[in-house]
Parts: C-alpha cells; sequence; structure tokens
C-alpha cells in the first residue's frame, strides 16, 4: 500500500466486485437474475425477493443529491485538512443510494437534487474509491 493515511474499505467476498470494477472506474451494483432490483450495499441475497442469483451490472454513475452533510470537525486527524468537508447520499439513475463525498462543490452549493456523476480517486495502486462531482 501506498502512504495514504485515511481510512480503506475492507475487501470481503461479497463487496470485493464493487471495488474491483472501481479500480477500473467502473461503478456495478448487485443486479438480481430473478426480480431485477438493484441495490447497495452489496449482500448475499437480494433484499427484495432473496434470491441468490446475481450479476454486478453497470451502472450509468448519474443521480442526485438525495441528502448531505457537510463535517466541520475531522473525527479522523487525517481529515483535518480537508474540513469542512461534505458527505453526501446520491440517490442513482437506476434507484439504489450511496453514501460518499462531494468533491469540486463549495459546501455552501450543495442542494437536495443537485444532479452529480461519479469519479474515481485512485488512492492506492489497489483501491479506487468512488466520489461524486455535480454534473456538467
Amino acid at each position: 500500500m501506498s502512504g495514504y493515511a485515511k481510512p480503506l474499505p475492507r475487501i470481503t467476498p461479497d463487496n470485493g466486485p464493487f471495488w474491483e470494477a472501481a479500480r477500473r472506474h467502473e461503478l456495478r451494483l448487485q443486479r438480481c437474475l430473478a426480480c431485477g432490483q438493484v441495490w447497495y450495499p452489496p449482500a448475499p441475497v437480494c433484499p427484495g425477493c432473496l434470491s441468490d442469483r446475481h450479476q454486478w451490472a453497470p451502472m450509468s454513475g448519474r443521480g442526485t443529491v438525495s441528502s448531505f452533510v457537510v463535517f466541520h470537525k475531522a473525527w479522523f486527524p487525517a481529515f483535518a485538512s480537508e474540513t469542512p468537508y461534505a458527505v453526501v447520499q446520491v440517490e442513482l439513475e437506476e434507484g439504489p443510494r450511496l453514501t460518499a463525498n462531494l468533491v469540486d462543490v463549495p459546501p455552501g452549493e450543495i442542494r437536495v437534487g443537485m444532479p452529480v456523476t461519479v469519479v474515481f480517486d485512485d488512492v492506492t495502486p489497489e483501491i479506487s474509491i468512488p466520489r461524486f462531482r455535480r454534473a456538467p
């Protein structure tokens, strides 16, 4: 690993394909092969019909901010230089909601309903973190 000092995701068998796709700068979520529901976070069975048959389907990466919070205090020392920073909940066009950082938008300009698109931050050679920025 590199000298990246912030917390990194714990890769598990359930979320491994999500992080492998992110490393390729693709946003992929589980889609049920029985009922078509798309869900996040990763889980071994569909939350809609409990089928264990799914695929890792590509997502558009487009969505809207459905909620957000601006942190003015760094709960981890590694984030101190970035305060204030925003954490947003994004409702993807495909339906699921993801929690991520919003980048390149001043905290005072963030609004519920703001269109956003995914970008990937290569924080280590192994990990690329999906983040969002305002859609053009």
